[in-house]
């Protein structure tokens, strides 16, 4: 998988226009996992790309009237099977972590990239998600090696008010893999 102008080459591209640029000299050193599903526990469908690019129905469904007027995007989302989804280059400040903190660093949207994977905090993630994520992890950690060391969920960076990726997303399996995909590489 390869970049090119802060977008992955290989990944559908829907373009978001909730982003902006990150501070003055300010380069990636966070990587935050969330998930999302809309309606809340549904797979599929346009209502994702909808909410990133500000075109979601409030008339579509009963819990779109409450999102409706949100202003968010994440820079990917991963969906169950495994296609990426750009919304935000990387260079850029995605609209995704909110009021947050991460090591005692406030406002981790200058700082981080947001991925969010299709789903619940108790649904069990696919081996399609996983291995995206870890495909495009490396692809990140290459460009922002501080990456590496910094890669949490949004119910790290605020605590109080979100729960994602939750309890269905496997931190060991998927820090096994990341590892062990690049050992490969170094091979």
């Amino acid at each position: 998988m390869q970049l090119h102008d802060g977008w992955l080459v290989d990944a559908r591209h829907v373009p978001s226009p909730h982003h902006d640029s990150r501070p003055e000299d300010e380069t990636p050193s966070l990587l935050v996992v969330h998930n999302i599903s809309l309606p809340p526990g549904e797979f599929g469908g346009p209502w994702i790309d909808a909410l990133f690019t500000g075109t979601i129905d409030p008339d579509a469904h009963p819990f779109f009237k409450e999102i409706a007027h949100l202003r968010v995007s994440a820079h990917c989302l991963i969906r169950r099977d495994g296609e990426i989804v750009q919304y935000v280059p990387f260079d850029k400040r995605a609209w995704h972590a909110g009021v947050s903190s991460y090591r005692g660093r406030e406002r981790c949207n200058d700082f981080s990239i947001g991925i969010e994977l299709e789903g619940t905090d108790t649904t069990p993630y696919t081996d399609a998600q996983y291995q995206a994520l870890v495909t495009v992890t490396q692809v990140l950690i290459a460009l922002y090696p501080a990456l590496a060391d910094n890669i949490t969920g949004h119910c790290d960076i605020a605590p109080v008010r979100k729960t994602d990726p939750g309890p269905a997303f496997d931190w060991s399996r998927f820090r096994a893999m990341l590892t062990a995909s690049s050992d490969k590489e170094i091979t």
